[in-house]
């Protein structure tokens, strides 16, 4: 497929697979479509290009809504600028024929930047191309890619990661973001802000992907050990506690406790506390009217500059600010 194309424009193709969330796709094509009608007069902006993985253009995405791609990506021949692999389902990676990677490899060197949405760095890292860089994904699935990919530094932290010419965004709208981060670069901060308005989105989101997160491992209620911790504990927050506590409710010597835990949760049993303490806090600051500081003292956190520390070191954001972001419609109707 060839096209004519305005020199002035720069070719965005987003490549999308069977399964794929809508959002993955309908979110960055917004923003770098906004950024051209922002541009109209100039003659400058974006060409988008919808492509698939497989000659079928059809592709139905998660909810169920079908698109249309505009062509096949392994039938390009015309100059990318730059290429966003979609977020993929991961149970359909594997179905991704082989040519298309082989197609990925090839054409690398000639794309000035790509790049991923949400679990589209599986396919990055697949194609070889993230070997020993640093990356992000969905805050669901960074232990995996890390798991999967041991050469790469996998950060769980960031809306989205550049490592030379090789962007990766996190879950879902963090795409929005790389994005307008995107389009900050090719076209300047005052650009990228007049788009960020006509979405209604931040230009720069406070805090990471940390607060959308769960800070516990979520394999932890397998273990009956750790369930009966945790039940124990939940009991317990608003109380000092120790080690030799959590080891005496489970007939353990300290030391073989300590050791024991940290094999099955990856955590040691202070930082286990820390974080249970800040999930039982998120909880109350979303779905209660209390204070923040009748929540510091319910989950064992002190007193309100030291719960700020904390959610500051884990979320990267403050108790009311987190509050602001994420409390529920009851809880605000019932404040009213």
């Amino acid at each position: 497929m060839s096209r004519s194309r305005s020199s002035a424009k720069k070719t965005v193709v987003i490549v999308a697979t069977p399964g794929i969330l809508l959002l993955d796709i309908a979110g960055p094509a917004d923003v770098f479509s906004m950024a051209s009608k922002e541009m109209a007069n100039q003659e400058k902006g974006y060409e988008i290009i919808l492509a698939s993985v497989t000659k079928n253009k059809h592709i139905a995405t998660k909810s169920g809504i079908r698109i249309a791609c505009d062509i096949c990506v392994t039938d390009i021949n015309f100059p990318i600028d730059t290429l966003l692999i979609a977020g993929v389902s991961l149970s359909a990676l594997d179905k991704i024929p082989a040519s298309f990677f082989t197609w990925l490899t090839a054409h690398y060197p000639g794309i000035r930047r790509m790049g991923s949405v949400c679990v589209g760095a599986f396919v990055l890292a697949k194609a070889g191309l993230l070997h020993n860089k640093r990356a992000t994904t969905h805050w669901e699935h960074c232990t995996r890619l890390q798991a999967a990919y041991p050469s790469l530094t996998v950060d769980s932290t960031p809306f989205f990661v550049r490592d030379g010419n090789i962007y990766t965004s996190g879950g879902v709208t963090s795409g929005m973001d790389l994005s307008l981060a995107l389009v900050e670069e090719d076209f300047g901060r005052e650009v990228a802000l007049q788009v960020s308005r006509q979405l209604v989105l931040h230009l720069r989101r406070a805090g990471n992907q940390s607060q959308f997160s769960n800070l516990l491992p979520s394999f932890e209620l397998k273990s009956p050990l750790i369930r009966s911790i945790r039940e124990w504990l939940l009991k317990n927050l608003d109380r000092e506690i120790r080690v030799e506590y959590m080891a005496d409710h489970v007939n353990m010597s300290p030391r073989n406790f300590a050791r024991v835990f940290l094999k099955e949760t990856q955590l040691t049993p202070a930082k286990f506390v820390e974080k249970l303490r800040v999930e039982v806090a998120r909880q109350y600051l979303e779905d209660t009217n209390l204070s923040a500081e009748q929540i510091a003292e319910k989950c064992g956190l002190g007193n309100l500059v030291s719960m700020r520390r904390v959610f500051i070191r884990h979320l990267q954001i403050s108790p009311s600010f987190y509050r602001h972001a994420f409390r529920t419609t009851l809880a605000t109707e019932m404040a009213s």
